[in-house]
């Protein structure tokens, strides 16, 4: 097939839509579909991939973001595209502008469309103090994804949300981990080093993007908490983001490494210890995946991945959200028991073992390849009219 994917972010950019959204598209093509890749003109060029064929539209800087670009509507260039090399069937992974006139040139030309649904722009308006345009935000995701033949969700609690909302259309598709990457063998005592402690110093890991919807009061508070009882506990924080400059100000102690990518990134995850993950503005949380796969416990809210893979007691911990004394108090109580962070830890990683990329692909695979096949279906039994 050639299958059409419309995301307005994608590597060398560092956040879990990107991550995921290259994923599949890789995947795909491993299987010998051809992609029709649709997003803004990156900086600077990167390595062709093969089997994926892009197409580079105009974009500006996200505001607080800058290396992240919102892709501006292109709805000549994807007719004139489209109607040259038809794709079988589109998946639009963002709602923004791009998206939308995506959204409108697939309809027009009568090609089936899956949307993702990644981000609750919502829950980041809330974060970021603007509670008046929270309906506006809920209103143009409602209209956006109803348009779409499904729309892909990672947790059947986010179906549920979304039901709630009024978008009735989801299916399931199943967020993976690679688990050949993310894997504790990557643990570095020279790493360890380089930060000052030894083996038997608590490393507690954030990691992630460096911003207000992540809920960064409480990872201090949390930390903060820790340190009382363990003074010698270390905070390593793996990421950047607008409140970067300001939070290492505040706490200098603190060890800042930046963007890791790659081996490197896994070498930080199996070198810490515990991962508490306090944000609450996730629709999933990749990164809960990749913590549990390299060795390490976790905490974290009730909510997407912590809700679909965290067994209470016995790979981490599941806190009830609006509960931030309980996260504080478990965290805790958990670092100063190295033994059962061991043991968590590996509880964790036999765990991810069980999520294998290829079988999301393959769903990925089989969930496009039938809405080609209702379209068709469609088609036949309610042919247009002339």
């Amino acid at each position: 097939m050639r299958i059409g994917i419309v995301s307005e972010t994608w590597p060398p950019e560092i956040n879990g839509v990107a991550l995921t959204v290259h994923s599949l598209a890789t995947g795909l093509a491993a299987r010998g579909h051809r992609i029709d890749l649709v997003r803004p003109a990156p900086r600077q060029p990167g390595d062709d991939e093969s089997g994926i064929e892009e197409l580079h539209t105009r974009g500006v800087a996200l505001p607080n973001y800058p290396d992240v670009r919102i892709g501006l509507p292109a709805g000549h260039r994807l007719r004139r595209r489209w109607s040259r090399q038809r794709p079988d069937v589109i998946y639009i992974a963002t709602e923004g502008p791009l998206g939308w006139s995506a959204m409108r040139t697939a309809r027009r030309f009568g090609i089936p469309v899956a949307t993702g649904f990644h981000t609750r722009f919502d829950h980041y308006a809330r974060d970021y103090g603007l509670p008046w345009i929270i309906p506006v935000v809920r209103a143009h995701l409602r209209r956006f994804h109803c348009r779409a033949a499904s729309t892909l969700v990672p947790t059947q609690a986010l179906a549920t949300e979304l039901a709630e909302l009024g978008v009735h259309n989801a299916r399931l598709l199943r967020r993976a981990v690679d688990t050949r990457l993310f894997h504790p063998k990557w643990r570095d005592a020279s790493l360890r080093a380089q930060w000052g402690v030894s083996d038997t110093t608590p490393v507690i890991l954030y990691v992630g993007r460096i911003a207000a919807e992540k809920n960064l009061d409480l990872a201090v508070r949390t930390f903060e908490a820790l340190r009382r009882q363990i003074p010698d506990a270390r905070y390593l924080w793996v990421g950047d983001g607008p409140e970067r400059a300001a939070l290492q100000a505040a706490h200098p102690d603190y060890i800042f490494a930046g963007m890791q990518r790659g081996e490197a990134l896994a070498r930080h995850y199996a070198s810490a210890d515990l991962f508490p993950f306090p944000s609450l503005s996730e629709t999933f949380g990749n990164v809960i995946l990749e913590a549990m796969a390299s060795g390490l416990p976790v905490v974290g809210y009730d909510t997407g991945a912590a809700h679909e893979h965290l067994r209470d007691g016995l790979n981490g911990y599941r806190i009830v959200p609006g509960a931030p004394g309980d996260f504080i108090a478990t965290t805790v109580d958990l670092a100063c028991q190295p033994q059962r962070m061991r043991e968590m830890g590996q509880a964790g990683r036999s765990d991810m073992e069980r999520l294998s990329p290829e079988t999301v692909i393959r769903e990925f695979e089989t969930l496009l390849i039938n809405l080609t096949r209702e379209q068709a279906h469609a088609r036949n039994v309610f042919p247009a009219r002339s």
